[in-house]
Formats: structure tokens, C-alpha cells, sequence
């Protein structure tokens, strides 16, 4: 306590003609005391040369003999006048007798440490907002962020018994308590915990929420590669990457999905390295992205009931079991579409905030009210060649400084992987070479990927997929044979699925000149193995623009399905999927994709009649060259 605030000497002020005698708080430390002030006391000790006197629990001195001019017992209260604090602590009384006086409490205000700055040994008070609490068979775990940091503490009150059961999440608190080594991460042992009311509760709250503003904040980075047609995207990434930023800072979940491809993982591999670094340095513990951040394939091209139901009950039971904020839920590569739509109406019901980053051609007004965030090229007049790999690299390098010395490769991967004829991809493959991989590289990382893909099916396959893409890896050279291994396995499966086609391809060429090739898929592929229908019709389909070096479109069909490729031919395939709905009523056709390539989905029964009608609205598309592999991008 200062002399300004203590009221020096006892001395009588102009608000009042009686000394002010102050009664400490037990936890008052001599930073709450000043020499020469009055204070309350009790004798805790008699020895020969004087009495030993508390003015609180922390805080304790001796008045000398000489000092004294009757005898005291243990017990006894008494006034005091702190003469001296010396430099080895000791602290040196004296008895006062005021005629008169006035008593003021004083309550101990401790240095608040940063959770940033906590160090194992040292005995500290925190304040900040309860994220999580997690009961275990021994204490409760409280997770408090101070906007600096998130730091576990630990509260006993028995084993498995609720320690501090009135206090909730999102509550300002205030813990005194030391920092232990607990598992290779810090840990505040507590001796007090008290939730926080009025006006300090309200200036903690707003402290932690201007430090969580400013740390959200992205990376100011440079682009990859300068690109016009990228540069209105980049706002709309800078005001994701600080969505996401902020809820690593709020100590809440990350539930990432994604399409299971090669663009798919091109974009969710780097978003997941730079998340769990973050989570890292906030949580300052290595084993917090396990808890935290969470990446799943989805094998449709939407966001399916089966998915979201899995992603909610693993959600609720995360808050029952481990007291944590239901997640984040982040969109790649998938999740534009008015199918997306239901398994969004879903989570709307538990305010589960959704992110998309996509390159499909989107539906805005059906997904766009029950989003956070979206971010889609089309939304700013651009197309399918801006890869959501593309995009997620960038918003990778926003995330977190540093994290881009093992991505400059990734752009160029996930554009081979999704055929993009962006005018930017030669310049994505020259960094790439600049970064050891020249194209025939890239290729094969591409078939590496979408091979584990199929493979890994619904697991993320971590460790698998970060090898093959080598982002995180942490042995070139298993990288290089796992990517020759998996590419060799892939080219091998397409070959041997090619052969089984290839005699039952039906051939026309349309109207407009162009070549439709079509293909019965559940009758003459191999079934239950790689590559899957949509990878099989890709492959047909780059056969044969091959062979022929003219506008092809090619159909991939089963009982129920179709995948659709072109090559030179403008289909606008989301149109077709409304205009089939239109003319074929009960034929429950749904899909999307982009210009070139796409996938529908139909009643079994009504195959031919939509197949049919679908052939026709192919004959009447035009030919467009800049839509052709052989163009030379502008």
C-alpha cells in the first residue's frame, strides 16, 4: 500500500479529526502496509524482550520491551504503529492508544501475473474467464484464460468431487495458487479460488476481450505468388484467419471437415498445422490440439446428415465429459451448397458457428445465414481454378508467423489435383521447383493423395497424409518412398480399371462437335476398390481428351448417380441439377459441382429418363476453348 493510499502516520486528515486505524484482510501482505501508519492487531506471542503481534495472516512484527509499558497475553488486541519494515523482512511495532479514532478496512489487492509469464515454483494470483471445467477422478481442472494465455488449474476438494461448484464457464474468477510442471506443461495448484462481482468482474472481462481483439489479429504476410484474381479473397481469409485465431483464443474447439482429395488435404493440412501450433503457444501445452482440434474427411461433396450427427454427438459429449465450449466447425473444400444445408440447420440448434472455404459453385442465399464465415471465389466473380488448397495455404500463413516454410509446394499439388487452369499455376509450379519439387513431383503427390484418400476412407490418417504431402514430416526420404509407393499402387489400380471399362465405353459425337463418352460403372468397374467412380470417370475422361485432342464430355454412371467431366465444353452443371428437378418431377436429382466437373444423384428408377435428358442439355452447350486442358492460360 502506498503512503497516498495508507493516509500517512495515523495523522489526523481535513476529512476527519480522528487517525485512521486500518483492519487488514487476512491475506494482506506488506505490500498492503506503509511505516508509520496504524494498524489492528493480536498478540500471537510473549517472549522475554517483547510481543510478537499479527496484523493479518501474512503480516506479522515484534514490539520491543521498550516499547511496552504493560503486560500482554496471546490473544489480546491491541493498536499499533508499524514503525519499521528492514531490508530482511523483520517488521518493528509500537503501541499507540488514540483517543480517538476511525477504522478502515483494507482488502488485499495482490499483483496479477499474466498467464504468459508463469513460471513452475512461483506462487502467483490470475485473473481472467473459466473456458473449461473438467472434472476428473481426483480434482477440477479449471482453464482460465487472462487473453495472454489458457493455463489449467487445479482444485481439490476431494477425490472426484466438484471443487467450487458455484462457479460456471465464461465466469470471471480470481485464483492465488502455485505453478507446477504437470506432464511437460504448466499447471496452477490452487489455494483460493473466488469468482469475481460488480465492477471487477466487468474490468476483467473487457481486459481479457481487448487482449483476445488484439492477439486475433492475422499475420500480415506477403501472397505466394501476386495474383489479381486472388486479391478480393484475401480479405475475406484475413477476416476468417481472425475467426479462427479468436476461438483458439477463447479456448474453444476446432472441428475441421473436408473433401477426401487431393485439393480437400492440400487445404486442410496446412489450416490444421497452423491451428495446432497455435493451440500450442495459447494453451502453452503440447498435448492441448489433441483435445482441441479435431480433422475428418467427408466422402460426399456436401455436408452429410450421417457427418453432422457424428460431429454433434462427439460435440456434447466433449461438453458433458470435459466441460468444453461446443466447437467451431471449419468447411473445406465442401459445404457451399443448399445440400449443405440441413446438416447446418442441424447445428443451428446448439449455436455451433460454421466456417467455409470452398471453390464449388456455391448457393449463398440458402448457406449464408447459418455461416460465420465463407469464403468462395465465386462470391467475388471467379471460378472453380482458385483451389481451395490455393486458398487455405494463405490463410495458413495468416494463422501463424512462420508456419509457410514447408507450404510453398502445397498451391501447386492441390491445382494438378483439381485440374485448375489458372493463369497463376505456372507461376505455383516454378515456387515449387524453387522449393525442390518439379512437376513430375507434384503429380505424383497428387496420386499419393487421393490413393490414401480412398484408402484411409473416414480416419484422418494424420501422420499418413502429412508424410505423402510432406508438410509436417520429419524424414525426406520417407516421404520420397512413401510418394513413390502410393503414386505407383494408384497409376497400377487406374491402369487395371481402365482395361475392365474400355470395352463397354459408348461413344456419340454431339451437335456441337463435341465427343460424349458414357460408361455403365456399376456393371463393368470393379467395385469396392480404388479408384472410386468419380476418380474412375476423371481418368476415363483425361484418356480420352488424350486421344482425341477435342472437346470431350464424359459420363460416369450407376444405379442412382453420375459423374460428369468436360473438357472445352461450358456446362453449367448446378444449372442442370435445377433444370432436371424442373422437368423431371419426382426424379429427386441433386448436386452440383463446377463448369467442368460435377456429380448428380437420382431416383434408381428414373436413371434412363434423367440420363437421357441430361445427354441433351449436354448437346446444347457450347464449346468454349478457354475451358479446354490445352489452352494456354491467360
Amino acid at each position: 500500500m502506498t503512503d497516498e493510499i495508507a493516509g500517512i502516520s495515523g495523522e489526523r486528515d481535513d476529512s476527519s479529526s480522528a487517525p485512521t486505524v486500518y483492519d487488514l484482510s487476512p491475506n494482506c501482505t506488506l505490500e498492503d502496509v506503509s511505516e508509520g501508519a496504524y494498524y489492528h492487531a493480536v498478540v500471537n506471542g510473549v517472549v522475554d524482550y517483547g510481543v510478537f503481534v499479527d496484523v493479518s495472516d501474512v503480516v506479522s512484527g515484534l514490539i520491543h520491551e521498550s516499547n511496552l509499558d504493560e503486560r500482554y497475553e496471546v490473544g489480546d488486541r491491541l493498536i499499533v504503529e508499524l514503525e519499521e519494515v528492514r531490508e530482511n523482512g523483520d517488521v518493528a511495532f509500537d503501541v499507540v492508544d488514540p483517543d480517538d479514532y476511525r477504522t478502515e478496512a483494507i482488502e488485499h489487492e495482490p499483483e496479477i501475473t499474466d498467464v504468459e509469464m508463469l513460471s513452475p515454483g512461483a506462487e502467483v494470483t490470475i485473473e481472467g474467464l473459466v473456458v473449461q471445467i473438467k472434472q476428473t477422478d481426483g480434482p477440477t481442472i479449471f482453464h482460465v484464460n487472462d487473453g495472454t494465455g489458457i493455463v489449467p488449474c487445479a482444485a481439490f476438494e476431494e477425490a472426484g468431487v466438484r471443487a467450487y461448484p458455484d462457479v460456471a464457464v465464461d465466469d470471471p474468477v480470481r485464483i492465488a495458487g502455485s505453478v507446477e510442471n504437470h506432464q511437460g506443461s504448466r499447471q496452477v495448484e490452487v489455494d483460493e479460488l473466488s469468482a469475481l462481482a460488480d465492477e471487477r468482474a466487468h474490468e476483467v472481462t473487457e481486459t481479457v476481450e481487448e487482449r483476445i481483439d488484439e492477439r486475433a489479429e492475422p499475420i500480415d504476410v506477403e501472397p505466394l505468388v501476386e495474383w489479381e484474381a486472388f486479391e478480393p479473397i484475401r480479405e475475406d481469409l484475413r477476416e476468417l484467419a481472425s475467426l479462427l485465431r479468436r476461438t483458439v483464443l477463447e479456448g474453444r474447439p476446432i472441428r475441421v471437415r473436408h473433401h477426401a482429395d487431393g485439393d480437400g488435404m492440400c487445404a486442410a493440412i496446412p489450416v490444421q498445422h497452423a491451428l495446432e501450433a497455435f493451440v500450442r503457444d495459447v494453451h502453452g501445452d503440447p498435448d492441448a490440439p489433441r483435445h482441441l482440434f479435431k480433422r475428418l474427411p467427408s466422402k460426399a461433396p456436401f455436408y452429410e446428415m450421417e457427418d453432422v450427427t457424428r460431429d454433434l454427438n462427439f460435440a456434447l459429449e466433449g461438453r458433458a465429459r470435459h466441460g468444453q465450449k461446443l466447437p467451431l466447425l471449419l468447411m473445406l473444400d465442401n459445404g457451399s451448397t443448399e445440400e449443405d444445408v440441413p446438416a447446418y440447420e442441424n447445428l443451428a440448434h446448439y449455436d455451433i458457428p460454421i466456417a467455409v472455404v470452398d471453390h464449388h459453385h456455391p448457393d449463398p442465399e440458402a448457406v449464408e445465414p447459418l455461416l460465420d464465415a465463407h469464403v468462395n471465389p465465386y462470391l467475388h466473380g471467379e471460378d472453380y481454378r482458385i483451389t481451395t488448397g490455393m486458398m487455405c495455404v494463405e490463410l495458413a500463413r495468416m494463422l501463424v508467423a512462420d508456419v509457410g516454410d514447408d507450404l510453398e509446394h502445397v498451391p501447386a499439388v492441390a491445382g494438378i489435383s483439381d485440374r485448375s487452369r489458372a493463369e497463376a499455376m505456372e507461376e505455383y509450379i516454378a515456387l515449387a521447383a524453387d522449393a525442390g519439387y518439379d512437376r513430375d513431383a507434384l503429380v505424383d503427390i497428387s496420386e499419393a493423395l487421393d490413393y490414401a484418400a480412398h484408402l484411409l476412407r473416414y480416419s484422418d490418417g494424420e501422420t499418413l497424409v502429412n508424410d505423402a504431402l510432406n508438410v509436417g514430416c520429419d524424414d525426406e526420404q520417407r516421404h520420397r518412398e512413401l510418394v513413390e509407393f502410393l503414386s505407383s499402387r494408384s497409376r497400377r489400380d487406374v491402369d487395371k480399371q481402365l482395361a475392365a471399362l474400355e470395352p463397354h465405353v459408348e461413344h456419340e459425337r454431339l451437335a456441337s462437335g463435341a465427343h460424349l463418352y458414357r460408361v455403365d460403372l456399376d456393371n463393368f468397374a470393379h467395385r469396392f476398390t480404388y479408384p472410386a467412380p468419380g476418380k474412375t470417370t476423371g481418368n476415363l475422361h483425361d484418356r480420352k481428351v488424350t486421344e482425341t485432342g477435342e472437346p470431350v464430355i464424359t459420363i460416369g454412371y450407376g444405379p442412382d448417380f453420375a459423374v460428369l467431366r468436360s473438357d472445352g465444353v461450358r456446362l453449367d452443371i448446378p444449372q442442370m441439377v435445377t433444370e432436371l428437378n424442373e422437368e423431371l418431377p419426382g426424379s429427386g436429382v441433386s448436386g452440383g459441382g463446377h463448369l467442368v466437373v460435377g456429380s448428380i444423384k437420382f431416383v434408381k428408377g428414373r436413371r434412363s429418363e434423367v440420363i437421357d435428358a441430361l445427354v441433351e442439355k449436354m448437346a446444347d452447350a457450347e464449346l468454349d476453348e478457354a475451358l479446354s486442358s490445352a489452352a494456354t492460360p491467360e
